[in-house]
């Protein structure tokens, strides 16, 4: 029996080069997106070269797609193109026969709410990429109805690498300092951890499972940024926080737990996945 077939579309990107680093092939063949030729050999998978708000790559069939792309803050385009490529994603799906769709959004989308959050709680974004977040999987539900295909918005937290703290390769941080003193505490992955669970959700949609319409994507607790920067053995300086800063952004990840095994957020752990991984990059 032939392997299962994912396209990842975002190939390039931050995410889309933890998943090619740590993607295991004997479970599912991936095709990779890149909107021009990869500088380095791609070892794991195929690759095809496209724009998916051009032209939809002619990839051959898949079962399931993988949409990893996305504008985020501090880029020059603009954040509405966040919805483009959602469409795009189901577009793709629904041409090549995916059965199912992951998009990727954020935890951006809960905005102030209060912690832990949990998928079927409220999701009011304060900030511009966070409406963008939550604009696109709406749109993104309505035009997969259309082709009768299942879709899956990850929220995810923040993924060491690519976040704004270990993200920035910088040797010394600035932390918000809250009014009780302490800093914001966070949903935090590593990047083998990351493509561990995208990967293995991914199985589970090109063998037929029944997935959320939305599903959180970080490991079960919470992680202290000053402990993730004592874990680094990377010194930071605090700073008073801004009146809009949020303290607390914890995702409630038992809808992901009774999917995937998960092990406990613990900030050396995560460090340790991020330097594998940066070795590999």
């Amino acid at each position: 029996m032939n392997a299962p077939r994912v396209l990842i579309l975002g190939a390039s990107g931050r995410l889309g080069g933890m998943l090619r680093r740590h993607w295991i092939e004997a479970h599912a063949h991936p095709v990779w997106q890149f909107r021009s030729p990869p500088s380095r050999t791609v070892s794991r998978g195929s690759v095809h070269v496209c724009d998916p708000l051009v032209n939809l790559p002619d990839c051959g069939p898949v079962d399931a797609v993988v949409s990893l792309a996305g504008i985020v803050p501090g880029k020059t385009a603009s954040l509405s193109l966040n919805t483009e490529l959602g469409l795009a994603a189901i577009d793709c799906a629904g041409m090549l026969g995916a059965r199912h769709v992951f998009l990727s959004s954020s935890a951006a989308v809960y905005g102030a709410a209060a912690s832990p959050l949990h998928e079927d709680g409220t999701a009011d974004p304060v900030s511009a990429y966070g409406q963008a977040k939550l604009a696109m999987e709406e749109a993104a539900r309505l035009r997969a109805a259309r082709y009768g295909i299942a879709v899956t918005a990850l929220r995810i937290g923040n993924v060491a690498g690519a976040d704004a703290l270990l993200g920035q390769n910088r040797n010394r941080y600035r932390l918000d300092q809250l009014v009780d003193g302490r800093g914001p505490v966070r949903s935090y992955i590593g990047p083998r951890e990351f493509a561990r669970l995208l990967q293995a959700l991914s199985c589970l949609a090109c063998r037929g499972a029944t997935l959320p319409t939305r599903l959180n994507l970080a490991l079960p607790g919470c992680v202290a940024m000053a402990d993730l920067c004592r874990a680094a053995a990377t010194p930071f300086d605090w700073h008073p926080a801004p009146a809009h800063a949020l303290q607390s952004v914890v995702l409630d990840v038992a809808r992901l737990a009774a999917l995937v095994p998960l092990p406990w957020a613990d900030p050396a752990e995560i460090v340790a996945d991020w330097l594998a991984d940066r070795r590999l990059a």
